[in-house]
């Protein structure tokens, strides 16, 4: 059930009628309403008798209504609603008058439940034809009519354009790389040049080239970004047929030292991931050829470990997508395979791996129904109906494995697919590279997928092509918000696809960890408003190759408020901001906002006086030896950075509003807390 509809309900109310006993004399009813239409046996309405093609007979009687259009659009007609506990409703629509009635759409049983569901584009002045019959339920139920989203064609176009200094030869990461927050593009030039592409105010870029030692690999297979010494820089992992390399950044993000491990095999995606939650960066690789590589930190050195997720003897891992399905708070992963063409002979099929808490991880996707077979080189995750549960949209990459697979995360270890209906079940081509983003901020997540096309969701398993065309490779598409107003935009190869928006609405959440890693990776992100509720997990390396950003993207739609933002870090420091400002970039750094303590205070330190005005007084606990702090505004600028020779900083010249002062004591630890300034 969406949230959305809840809150429907709650603006326009329910409008409770007895709906008319024959076409002729139907109640009309408006659009953005729930009616309740009372049980069967209180009526002596006659039952449609043209189903339009579905099968199992007609009811005995029946309940009709009329909608009017007031003008062109998406119509949602739905009785998958809470209060209806998955009752057995059957709807049938129809155009034309009673004399002549008109087939446009019908559903019994939709995905799967006994609830139903169309949608059908509605002529404004246009009167359509509402039947249900009582075929196989006579209780009272609600449905709602509502307006859908307008025309995929409406939704979103692109601007291309051409960026001197992008290497497009390689597979390239779109990423912050300077500190600013601000997606900035990765793109290796030779084994010895690297190039950064630099986001500047407006949508321009400046590109640096920096020198590094002979990798003697580069980024042919995927590239992965993450701040893996937590220095506030991020660095990189390149993985190509031969190994892996990992280029670490120096403390000002100026100059990269090369790592270049020893192990030859042939790598597919790289993640940099806690795996053992010990809030230190490790690092992932799928290998082709034989059981997954990883390499633990153990704080200077990623030491190289193979087997334990993911044992197939001759390989076959393609993407290693990291999330937690089960909502306990540890993440998960799901492991797309190749599938030997789609047999999954030998059981080289989807594996789906559960975090136990302890380091090790067990696979539970035949038991989950996840155990996919077809050729899988990536797959698209999140909660593509805003319930809370991060469900899959398993990729198809090649033509004799079927259809790309929807399946519905069931919030009890199980997952049920949704295909039919969706979209999906009607699109034969394949893709290697599906991400989930909300391209056009309506609240619902699309796919980047197969046939190198968006796939725009409505928020309940249903997918509609984008008509637009555009050049989008199928090899070299990152995603991020490379002009920083607020809609994603793409990468591909030396030029960007520039997202010319709409008027919806999005915030995005940059996130700096101090007990977890640098960059939250891991964290679970939700925010809550007259929608309900949507979720991201922050990752490193979706998809099969490119690395999209790490920042937080959500759209809103119209909605014109955000009630509260919670991020739940991998720590298990849970922040709450409450009523943030929408159309911006919130930087969150944890533990500056804790759950449970409304007040800018930490048992590590504290401030006085808050507010200040001029002068911002540190006491720490003895234990503690500060060195340095620095100051940021909420939009993660910095603002000071002082060695801190005095327990105190001069805050006389900021603007009044709210930071974060983030500490680092002598063995390089970090702490953090808001102070307000008059």
């Amino acid at each position: 059930m969406k949230k959305s509809l809840l809150f429907l309900i709650l603006i326009f109310g329910v409008s409770a009628s007895f709906a008319q006993g024959s076409c002729s004399t139907a109640l009309n009813v408006l659009v953005n309403t729930t009616t309740s239409a009372p049980a069967y046996t209180n009526e002596t309405g006659t039952a449609p008798t043209a189903i339009c093609g579905m099968t199992g007979g007609v009811g005995s009687k029946g309940k009709w209504y009329t909608y009017t259009a007031l003008n062109s659009s998406t119509i949602i007609i739905s009785t998958l609603l809470p209060q209806n506990n998955n009752q057995d409703t059957r709807v049938i629509v129809y155009s034309g008058n009673c004399l002549s009635l008109t087939c446009v759409t019908a559903n019994d049983d939709y995905n799967g439940t006994n609830s139903s569901y169309v949608t059908f584009p509605a002529t404004i002045g246009s009167t359509y034809i509402i039947a249900f019959d009582n075929r196989y339920d006579s209780n009272a139920f609600d449905f709602t009519l509502m307006e859908g989203p307008p025309p995929a064609a409406d939704r979103l176009s692109f601007t291309s354009q051409v960026v001197s200094g992008i290497a497009g030869g390689y597979n390239n990461c779109i990423v912050d790389m300077n500190g600013d927050y601000k997606d900035d593009i990765v793109s290796a030039i030779s084994t010895t040049q690297m190039a950064i592409t630099y986001q500047q105010t407006g949508g321009t870029f400046t590109t640096s080239t920096y020198a590094v030692a002979n990798t003697s690999v580069l980024p042919s297979w995927s590239v992965a970004a993450g701040d893996y010494d937590n220095n506030g820089f991020n660095d990189l992992i390149f993985g190509s047929g031969s190994g892996v390399v990992f280029l670490k950044a120096n403390s000002t993000g100026t100059a990269f030292t090369t790592d270049r491990k020893t192990q030859s095999y042939l790598v597919q995606r790289t993640n940099f991931v806690d795996i053992n939650n010990d809030g230190k960066l490790d690092a992932f690789a799928c290998d082709d050829n034989a059981p997954n590589r990883y390499y633990m930190n153990d704080g200077t050195l990623l030491n190289h470990i193979q087997g334990g997720i993911g044992d197939f003897t001759t390989g076959g891992n393609y993407a290693s997508l990291w999330s937690d399905f089960d909502n306990d708070g540890l993440i998960d992963m799901h492991l797309s395979k190749c599938g030997q063409g789609g047999s999954g002979v030998g059981g080289n099929i989807n594996q789906l791996f559960k975090n136990n808490g302890n380091g090790t991880y067990t696979n539970i996707a035949e038991a989950a129904n996840m155990a996919d077979p077809e050729q899988t080189w990536s797959s698209a995750v999140g909660d593509y109906n805003n319930d809370g549960w991060m469900d899959v949209i398993v990729g198809v990459n090649s033509g004799s494995n079927g259809y790309t697979n929807v399946k519905r995360n069931n919030g009890n270890n199980t997952y049920t697919s949704v295909t039919a209906g969706s979209g999906y079940d009607t699109v034969t081509s394949t893709g290697r590279e599906y991400i989930a983003a909300d391209f056009d901020n309506d609240g619902y997540l699309d796919v980047l997928g197969s046939a190198n096309n968006i796939m725009f969701g409505d928020g309940n398993f249903h997918f509609v092509a984008n008509p637009n065309s555009y050049a989008i490779s199928s090899n070299d598409r990152p995603i991020g918000d490379l002009n920083n107003d607020g809609f994603l935009d793409i990468q591909n190869g030396t030029s960007v696809l520039l997202n010319n928006g709409n008027t919806n609405k999005w915030i995005t959440i940059n996130l700096q960890g101090v007990q977890s890693n640098r960059n939250g990776i891991g964290a679970r992100v939700e925010i809550y408003g007259a929608w309900g509720k949507q979720i991201r997990d922050v990752q490193s390396g979706t998809g099969f190759q490119n690395m999209s950003t790490i920042n937080t993207h959500f759209g809103i739609g119209q909605a014109t408020a955000i009630t509260q933002v919670i991020i739940r870090w991998p720590s298990g420091v849970v922040d709450s901001i409450l009523n943030p400002a929408i159309n911006q970039s919130l930087l969150v750094v944890e533990n500056s906002s804790p759950l449970e303590n409304a007040s800018f205070t930490s048992s590590e330190f504290s401030l006085y006086p808050n507010p200040a005005k001029d002068v911002l007084n540190i006491k720490t606990n003895e234990n503690i030896t500060i060195k340095s702090a620095q100051v940021y505004d909420i939009t993660g600028k910095l603002i000071i950075n002082s060695s801190l020779s005095n327990p105190n900083i001069n805050v006389e010249k900021l603007s009044s509003g709210t930071y974060i002062l983030v500490l680092k004591d002598a063995s390089g630890k970090d702490y953090s807390q808001k102070f307000i300034k008059e």
